[in-house]
């Protein structure tokens, strides 16, 4: 098991709000991360890398995070119902836990729970639990 909370201001910026690019030579359409993608992917890799594990998870995992966003006129504690969606944030998250070895493939991800609020105290907090 591991349990860690990375204080920052988690990004809102999400893994599906990617660029059109066009290749020069083909003409043909890719997809391409925004430099504020670019950014988020950073700082979230950043703070992840201090917490990965000596050897990533071959098994079956539960993933539990707690998104906590600045609270400004909200109370400490108040779930966020506005965007960005939980499950984009998770996608982007997941990349970035992949990218540092948490695990050989986000696909062992069997069981997650997410949740965001507003917090005093801004952050993420992860919990990865092996699932038997």
């Amino acid at each position: 098991m591991i349990e860690f909370f990375m204080p920052m201001i988690p990004p809102t910026v999400t893994a599906q709000e990617k660029e059109i690019g066009r290749n020069r030579k083909t003409g043909k359409a890719y997809l391409h991360d925004t430099p504020e993608i670019s950014e988020a992917k950073k700082m979230l890799t950043a703070h992840l890398w201090k917490h990965k594990p000596d050897e990533p998870y071959v098994c079956g995992v539960r993933l539990i995070v707690k998104w906590c966003f600045p609270r400004g006129c909200h109370r400490d504690g108040e779930y966020r119902t506005t965007k960005p969606d939980t499950d984009n944030l998770q996608k982007l998250l997941k990349d970035c836990m992949t990218r540092c070895g948490f695990w050989k493939d986000d696909a062992l991800v069997c069981s997650e729970i997410c949740e965001k609020f507003w917090a005093e105290i801004p952050g993420i907090y992860i919990r990865i639990e092996e699932v038997t």
